[in-house]
């Protein structure tokens, strides 16, 4: 049975860390790329950044300011680490999974939704003082 499992969510002040972690089960992450999502209330859920197998790395904008994307393939565990964080961060928090071929290993990682093919639960994130 595949599974991602999302931890480490919670409420945090601003200017506040957290980390994220994502574990997967029923697979080796060792070929697929690693995707984290955020849905705000109200709006669509958007990319954050991803990372494939080989630890190349892609951002959504800004996020690479504040957020890091990392991964231990040993541990099939995924993380996203969120410093100086903002009210605006507020959301729910998902990791993904998807396993490229052909052309798409030699390009940047996706993250777009449709790229992905397995999904974690969610895990909250608040920020707020």
């Amino acid at each position: 049975q595949l599974q991602l499992v999302e931890s480490g969510g919670g409420w945090v002040q601003p200017g506040g860390s957290l980390r994220l972690s994502c574990v997967v089960s029923g697979f080796s992450l060792e070929t697929y790329t690693i995707g984290w999502f955020r849905q705000a209330p109200g709006k669509e859920r958007e990319g954050v950044a991803c990372i494939d197998r080989e630890s190349r790395i892609n951002y959504r904008g800004s996020m690479k300011d504040r957020f890091t994307i990392s991964r231990d393939s040993a541990k099939n565990t995924g993380y996203l680490q969120m410093n100086s964080l903002k009210p605006e961060d507020t959301a729910i928090y998902y990791c993904a999974a998807y396993r490229p071929s052909g052309l798409e290993l030699f390009r940047t990682c996706l993250i777009g939704l449709d790229a992905y093919d397995y999904w974690g639960q969610g895990t909250q994130v608040t920020i707020s003082s």
